[in-house]
């Protein structure tokens, strides 16, 4: 609970200064050179949180006490000099302006040693290891300790002199407590206070080197650190044209900077990326300086023009040519900073043109890949589509980190990719409106995934027709060579001999005609095989639902089946090829595998699309059961016309077999 008394004393003496300063005009304080106290007292609360945060956790660590008492001290500090004002008002001053006085004039420099104990200390709160470095890390902290010792020794009219050039004014001439002034000449006291003034910078080289030495064995750590220097230097720089930028606001900015990135460098150094962080804010500072800057100038210009009217034409003028400059170079910096998520349109219309130029699909995965990375401001990007039978295409833009964020691509509720974003810290919290983008990004990548997966499957179809038919061409040459050729050959040759045979003895020359008569059956049934084969003749005899029909009529006994249809007159040969024999394989199954007593052919056009449907009452398909070759038959001959396919059980018993089959042509009547 110490921890948190501390931020309730440094709360409650920043509340008290504010209160006292309401009541100080403000001529007083300025005869007094004081400032509001409750100025110095918000940096203090700022301190003192972060360290009694970091001692909930590390109730040893010294960094904690360091951020601690620096934080109340700088807050009381702060009271005192609120109370200092206040007591002066009347005369005599009031109970306390004496203590207060010697607070505010001989302790404030002992401030000064909380910059070189933080660094040495930071982030594993040991001095640095090594007798030689020890010993100049205890003589630089000994350094820096001799000005407030000189502070606190020297008389104060001395004091007063030294760091104002002017004489005590008469209100705290009477006020002075002489508690720990050593009475010595005034020559002895300036020129140790002029070598003490000196030696407080010159303290902090062995910090400073103890940080580079520890920043090579643990960057991550001290990346934090150099983070908080940065953000200081940018506050110091921002006084060059905000004066008095850093007496206050930008003082405790600063202040609350440097301790919050203390106490997140030693507790949790990977919250964030400390890179990026880093990064975005040295972009960010320099170009927004550069902006500050530049809106200084162009005020300065103006106001340097005596004769209003020509002030007022000269503000016109350059309100009218800077305005666009200044807001273009905002934008800029955005995007610089945060890549081009704010402009939702252009991201999309740009992939959109990328899209349109890149012809192949991996310059088109590519380029979603880039455009994410480059709205996002994304180290790593990948885009992965899955494809049939091979290995996953990829298309990725920068280095992978250790981190990724993985998110699905799908179209039309099919999966069909992935797009792997690297965690940065620009990406560990989304907007809404970053999610929609993301999500118009997505659907664009969704759909040159998309188009590259139908292209390579239009390129495999190509180079399956091609196949199936050079081995159709093959099987029927062999097949007439080796089998119908040889078959006719034999059949002359037979007659031949019977006409020889005739002759002599006309029973052996009949039988001869008769074995020839067979063997010429024979070849002809050869024939039909292999018509069949090609087209099943009964499409044509009957058309497809009579062969249909007398397909279901050469089912056995136990099985009854039922076949409907309607408006089958003009169908396209392939489509009736293909419905013929995917019923042809159901009704197989059915008597194979279902035990059925009963089955029903649906055959009818829906639209532009013929539907199959074969419905029997037997066991069904148990949900384990692997597809055999009859059903992956029906599906590649579904898929062959760009159909699609549902085989379900809807009950306990039974199974549907639906097929859609696209009809892409219409035989002419």
């Amino acid at each position: 609970m110490k921890h948190i008394a501390v931020i309730a004393v440094a709360v409650a003496a920043t509340v008290a200064a504010a209160v006292l300063d309401l009541q100080v005009p403000g001529a007083h304080r300025r005869l007094l050179d004081l400032e509001a106290g409750w100025l110095a007292g918000i940096p203090g609360v700022a301190l003192a949180v972060p360290g009694a945060l970091l001692l909930g956790r590390m109730p040893r660590h010294p960094v904690g006490w360091i951020l601690c008492v620096t934080g109340l001290h700088w807050s009381l500090d702060g009271f005192a000099s609120s109370w200092l004002a206040y007591a002066t008002l009347d005369t005599p001053a009031k109970p306390g302006a004496e203590l207060a006085f010697w607070a505010y004039q001989r302790l404030g420099a002992s401030l000064l040693l909380a910059l070189p104990l933080v660094l040495l200390f930071y982030p594993d709160g040991r001095l640095p290891a090594g007798r030689w470095w020890r010993t100049a890390a205890l003589a630089s902290l000994a350094a820096t300790a001799s000005f407030p010792l000189v502070l606190l020794l020297v008389p104060a009219g001395i004091a007063q002199e030294q760091q104002t050039g002017e004489a005590l004014p008469p209100q705290f001439a009477a006020l002075d407590l002489d508690l720990t002034t050593v009475a010595l000449r005034e020559s002895f006291w300036q020129p140790a206070f002029a070598v003490s003034l000196a030696l407080a910078p010159l303290s902090l080289l062995v910090p400073f080197a103890v940080v580079v030495r520890k920043y090579r064995q643990d960057r991550n750590r001290m990346r934090w650190l150099l983070w908080a220097a940065v953000v200081d230097l940018l506050v110091m720089l921002s006084t060059l044209v905000l004066p008095g930028a850093f007496t206050s606001p930008g003082l405790t900015v600063a202040v609350c900077v440097t301790g919050v990135a203390v106490t997140i460098g030693i507790v949790r150094p990977d919250v964030t990326d400390v890179d990026e962080l880093l990064n975005g804010t040295l972009r960010y500072g320099a170009l927004a300086f550069a902006v500050v800057a530049v809106d200084a100038l162009v005020l300065a210009v103006t106001s340097a023009v005596a004769e209003r009217d020509a002030a007022v034409l000269a503000l016109l003028l350059v309100t009218a040519v800077y305005g666009p400059l200044r807001h273009r170079l905002w934008l800029l910096a955005r995007r610089v900073l945060f890549g081009r998520r704010h402009d939702r349109y252009g991201v999309v219309a740009s992939l959109a043109e990328q899209l349109e130029r890149s012809p192949a699909p991996e310059e088109q995965l590519l380029a979603v890949a880039r455009t994410v990375a480059e709205a996002f401001r994304s180290p790593f990007v990948a885009v992965e589509v899955d494809r049939a039978g091979s290995a996953s295409l990829v298309a990725s833009y920068g280095t992978r980190p250790e981190r990724t964020q993985v998110l699905p691509v799908t179209y039309r509720g099919e999966a069909v990719g992935r797009l792997v974003l690297g965690r940065s810290g620009r990406l560990r919290s989304l907007s809404a409106r970053d999610e929609r983008l993301l999500s118009d990004v997505v659907r664009q990548a969704a759909a040159a995934a998309r188009a590259g997966h139908l292209a390579e499957e239009l390129q495999r179809s190509r180079h399956a027709i091609v196949t199936a038919r050079e081995e159709e061409r093959r099987r029927l040459r062999r097949d007439l060579h080796d089998g119908l050729g040889p078959s006719l050959g034999a059949v002359a040759l037979r007659i031949d001999a019977a006409r020889n045979v005739l002759r002599r003895d006309a029973a052996r020359g009949d039988e001869m005609l008769v074995q020839a008569r067979e063997d010429a059956r024979a070849a002809l049934a050869d024939v039909r095989r292999l018509v069949h084969d090609l087209r099943p003749p009964a499409l044509d005899d009957v058309g497809l639902l009579g062969a249909v029909r007398q397909q279901a009529a050469r089912m056995p006994a136990g099985l009854t089946v039922r076949v409907d249809g309607e408006g089958l007159d003009r169908l396209p040969a392939a489509v009736e090829v293909a419905a013929y024999r995917i019923v042809s394989e159901a009704l197989a199954n059915v008597v194979k595998h279902a035990s059925a007593s009963s089955c029903a052919v649906r055959l009818a056009v829906e639209g532009d699309e013929l539907v199959v449907e074969v419905t029997d009452d037997g066991v069904g398909i148990r949900a384990d059961t692997p597809a055999g070759v009859g059903l992956v038959s029906i599906r590649e001959r579904v898929a062959e016309l760009g159909g699609h396919c549902r085989i379900e059980c809807p009950g306990e018993h039974g199974t549907v077999v639906r097929a859609v089959l696209p009809m892409l042509e219409v035989v002419p009547t």
